[in-house]
C-alpha cells in the first residue's frame, strides 16, 4: 500500500533507528504508519529506544512530510521495495534486519521473491586459490541446471565466479550490492554486472548513486544470507567477509556449507573453521549436495495453498468466498490478496474483517494475514 511505503521510507531517513528497531517498532505498533504517529512514551516502551534516540526522533519526525518524501523518492529511485509491498522478497522478512527500502534492477522472477524457487548464496574470498575458482564454477553452473538461482555480491574472486558460472550456465543469478544499483563495484566488473541485468538483478539498500564505502559490504551480507535458504562459503581466511555472511546464516536458521581445503592452506582456514563448528562439509559428490539442497523446502505456489489439504470452506457469500480462497496457512501481505482477487481494496479490506470476526483467519503484524 501507498501509504505503508511512504512511511517505511521515512522511518528510514531517521538517523538511530536501523533495521532492528524498526522491526521491534512494526512488531510492537502493527504498522509503520501507527509507530511514526505514537508520542514520545509509547516509542519509549520499545526496546531500544532510549533517551537520545527518542529526542532524534522527535526532532527529525517534524522536519520529515512521508507522503511528499515518497512522492520525491519515486521519482529518482522509482524501483524499490518496503515490507508493505507484495514483491518484497519473502524470506528477507523473517530475518531481525529486513530493510525497510530495498532497490532492486534487472530482470525479476516473482518465485524468487516469494520463496517459490529456491536461492542459494555462494561466497568467499577475493583472492581465491585455483582449486576455489574450479568447484565455485563447477557448484555454481551444477545449482543453476538444477532449478536453483545463485545468490553472491558482485565481488573479486568467489562471487565474480559464482555469478559468471551462473549466467554461462544459462542460469538466473542474484547480486546484493554495498553501493547504489547504478553503480558497479569493482568497476571491472561493468560487463558481468550488465549480464546479471538479463539474467536476473541485482538488489541494495542503498539509493542510487550510493558509492562504496567498507562498512556498507558487511551490512549487505545479511541480505545474502537472508534472500537464501543457504549458504555455501567455497575458501575463505580465518578473517573474511564470507564468514560473516556465515554468521549472519547462522542467526537466520539458514543452512551452511563449506569447501573444505589443506590444513596448510590460508585460503581454507576459514572453511575449515566452520566445518569444525558444524558446518556441513561440500564434498566430491556434488549429487549428494543437490540432494540435501533439494530437501530444503520451499513456500507453496500461492494459487495452489488452499488446495484439498486445506480445511473444506464453509457455505460464504460470494466476495467472503473469493478472498478466503486467496489466503493459506502462510502469512500473505494485504497487496497480494487484493492482486489474487482483483477485486478493490475496499472490498477486500472489508471482507477480511468479516472473517477475521468469524474467527476464519488472523491478522498478522505488518497487514499480514493467514487462515486459522
Amino acid at each position: 500500500m501507498a501509504e505503508e511505503r511512504a512511511y517505511w521510507l521515512a522511518w528510514s531517513r531517521v538517523s538511530g533507528v536501523g533495521p532492528v528497531l524498526l522491526q521491534r517498532l512494526n512488531q510492537h505498533f502493527d504498522s509503520p504508519k501507527t509507530s511514526w504517529e505514537a508520542d514520545s512514551s509509547l516509542l519509549g516502551e520499545v526496546e531500544g529506544f532510549g533517551l537520545q534516540t527518542l529526542q532524534k526522533v522527535a526532532q527529525q519526525r517534524s522536519q520529515i512530510n512521508p507522503e511528499q518524501l515518497l512522492k520525491k523518492h519515486e521519482q529518482e529511485n522509482p524501483n524499490f521495495w518496503t515490507p508493505a509491498d507484495a514483491e518484497y522478497p519473502r524470506l528477507l522478512l523473517e530475518i531481525p534486519s529486513p530493510p525497510p527500502v530495498l532497490y532492486y534492477c534487472g530482470k525479476l522472477d516473482l518465485a524468487e521473491n516469494l520463496a517459490q524457487k529456491p536461492l542459494v548464496a555462494i561466497v568467499g574470498t577475493r583472492q581465491p586459490t585455483e582449486y576455489g575458482l574450479r568447484w565455485t564454477r563447477r557448484i555454481s553452473a551444477a545449482l543453476v541446471q538444477n532449478g536453483f538461482t545463485v545468490v553472491s555480491g558482485l565481488a573479486e574472486g568467489i562471487d565474480t565466479a559464482s555469478h559468471s558460472a551462473a549466467i554461462k550456465a544459462g542460469g538466473r543469478t542474484i547480486a546484493a550490492l554495498g553501493t547504489g544499483v547504478d553503480m558497479v563495484y569493482p568497476a571491472k566488473n561493468r560487463k558481468l554486472y550488465e549480464q546479471i541485468l538479463n539474467q536476473g538483478f541485482v538488489v541494495s539498500e542503498y539509493p542510487t548513486k550510493t558509492p562504496p564505502h567498507r562498512t556498507h559490504f558487511p551490512r549487505r551480507n545479511r541480505i545474502i544470507a537472508g534472500l537464501s535458504r543457504a549458504v555455501l562459503v567455497m575458501e575463505a581466511p580465518q578473517k573474511s567477509g564470507a564468514l560473516i555472511t556465515a554468521d549472519y546464516a547462522n542467526e537466520f536458521g539458514r543452512d551452511v556449507y563449506a569447501l573444505p581445503g589443506r590444513l596448510d592452506d590460508f585460503s581454507s582456514q576459514g572453511c575449515l573453521k566452520l566445518v569444525s563448528q558444524g558446518a556441513t562439509p561440500i564434498l566430491k559428490e556434488l549429487d549428494e549436495l543437490l540432494k540435501m539442497l533439494g530437501a530444503i523446502p520451499t513456500v507453496t505456489n500461492a494459487k495452489n495453498l488452499t488446495s484439498d489439504v486445506e480445511k473444506p470452506l464453509p457455505d460464504l457469500p460470494a466476495d467472503l468466498h473469493q478472498v478466503m480462497k486467496a489466503i493459506s496457512s502462510e502469512s500473505l501481505p494485504f497487496d497480494f490478496i487484493i492482486q489474487q482477487t482483483k477485486m478493490p481494496a475496499a472490498e477486500v479490506s472489508s471482507a477480511l474483517l468479516q472473517l477475521e470476526l468469524m474467527g476464519l483467519i488472523s491478522q498478522l503484524p505488518g497487514m499480514r494475514y493467514q487462515r486459522n
